[in-house]
């Protein structure tokens, strides 16, 4: 006999307790399972519990509002769907133009139709492996707008020789983002080649890059090419450009404004066609004003500069790049493919993740090696992030970080009107000037032409 599919758990919030009945009847009738609650608190509490589907919230509640209620669920669980029903018309491009993460807003009084409608389309949604794109030969998987943003700038900066500079944290995955590059790019024919700066002496990087006359110095007992000839016609990628030590700099910086290479122990040079992607962790703006990193060489580099997020910048693509790991393992292994638990998975998606990509790599694979049966549980995906890694915030950086970002939120609805997010947010106007001081938030930057 076949498996029956349970069915789909919508969690319903709203202070108005007729409202609460006629939409659970809707979606009961349609074949949803519903829970009802009559507080933002509450919604919490049963999120935490039954883990609902899917959230429908009204906007204008006591206590918690809506608003409120969307970013604490966001916190800790970004990929869950909540729809926003408000009888105020005019609050739908408010909502809309903050990106606060609805996954629809509808009007009161609200159409059967038009909520069922709703409800089916977040459903099969969720269904959907959202976005596991794969360009330039390279797999760029992610869900998230910021990683479509520079998938669109990648594949156009591909199309040209331009020199592209990848800033962003350690593990991030920045050669993944410059072999992509390379190969949409006319030169995907010819050689991608690596070396991070930062991980070689400098008289052997010297030899690395340009290569050298045999004879050149104690043990060159042959001629070395080095990587610039090596990747000629093809593009050279400089990780980690801002260890480069200062004498390296100079010569760097002639070659390519020479287009062409010296070996050590050379008397002449030759010529080479080779694209630059540099990358680094560190600020080179930084390094550059406290005189460790040459201005010349830095605009010669940084001609298009790229950001490769943080992976808690981009919470939405945990779960898919989780499942695209643990694809990767079972495929390695041979074995069967193994999953997180819910639990687990939530954990994971919420995470600090101060190695990035790179770390969820390493957690994947703890995890995978330790775990005796095909479903991977909390315990397990916490132990693979104990310590610094894993960390739970304090109580007190836990409130801090939620009450900005529900400043901030409260600020883009009222458009920068002090007054009207200190009446929407229940705080009389000085005290809420002392939060805003507080948390370095100028209401300035969030007025509009129309406020």
């Amino acid at each position: 006999m076949a498996q029956q599919t349970p069915a789909s758990s919508i969690l319903i919030v709203d202070d108005d307790h007729d409202m609460l009945r006629l939409v659970s009847t809707w979606l009961s009738g349609a074949g949803y399972t519903t829970q009802s609650v009559a507080s933002g608190i509450d919604a919490l509490t049963r999120i935490a519990i039954a883990r609902p589907d899917i959230v429908i919230t009204d906007l204008f509640m006591e206590g918690m509002d809506g608003l409120a209620l969307l970013t604490q669920i966001h916190a800790t669980n970004p990929l869950l769907p909540v729809i926003m029903l408000s009888g105020q018309a005019q609050i739908p491009d408010a909502i809309k133009a903050t990106h606060l993460g609805t996954a629809a807003f509808l009007t009161k009084p609200v159409a059967k139709d038009a909520l069922l409608q709703e409800v089916h389309a977040q459903l099969a949604s969720l269904r959907r492996d959202r976005v596991t794109k794969t360009i330039f030969d390279q797999k760029i998987i992610y869900r998230s707008s910021v990683i479509a943003e520079l998938v669109e700038q990648a594949e156009l900066l591909a199309r040209s020789d331009i020199s592209v500079f990848v800033s962003g944290e350690t593990g991030t995955g920045k050669e993944v983002l410059a072999r992509a590059i390379h190969a949409a790019s006319p030169r995907r024919d010819h050689p991608f080649i690596g070396i991070n700066c930062g991980a070689i002496p400098e008289q052997l990087l010297e030899s690395e890059l340009f290569g050298h006359e045999k004879g050149a110095f104690t043990g060159a007992n042959s001629r070395h090419d080095g990587l610039f000839l090596a990747a000629n016609n093809g593009t050279l990628f400089l990780d980690e450009i801002g260890d480069m030590p200062h004498g390296l700099q100079v010569k760097l910086l002639r070659v390519l404004q020479d287009l062409e290479v010296r070996p050590v122990g050379a008397t002449k040079s030759i010529a080479v066609n080779v694209r630059i992607i540099s990358a680094t962790h560190h600020d080179l703006d930084v390094l550059v004003k406290d005189g460790d990193f040459r201005e010349d060489l830095y605009y010669r580099l940084n001609v298009v500069p790229l950001h490769m997020p943080s992976l808690t910048a981009r919470r939405e693509d945990i779960p898919l790049l989780l499942d695209h790991f643990l694809n990767k393992q079972a495929e390695r292994s041979g074995e069967r493919r193994k999953r997180f638990d819910q639990t687990a998975l939530d954990y994971l998606t919420a995470a600090a993740w101060p190695g990035n990509v790179r770390q969820l790599v390493n957690a994947v694979e703890l995890c995978v090696a330790l775990s005796k049966g095909e479903v991977i549980p909390l315990a397990l995906a916490q132990r693979a992030l104990r310590g610094e890694s894993g960390r739970i915030q304090t109580l007190k950086d836990a409130r801090e970080e939620f009450e900005k970002r529900y400043l901030i939120n409260v600020m883009h609805v009222a458009h920068g009107n002090v007054a009207t997010a200190a009446r929407i947010a229940g705080r009389n106007r000085t005290e809420f000037y002392k939060l805003l001081e507080f948390h370095g938030i100028a209401a300035a930057e969030f007025r509009t032409n129309e406020s």
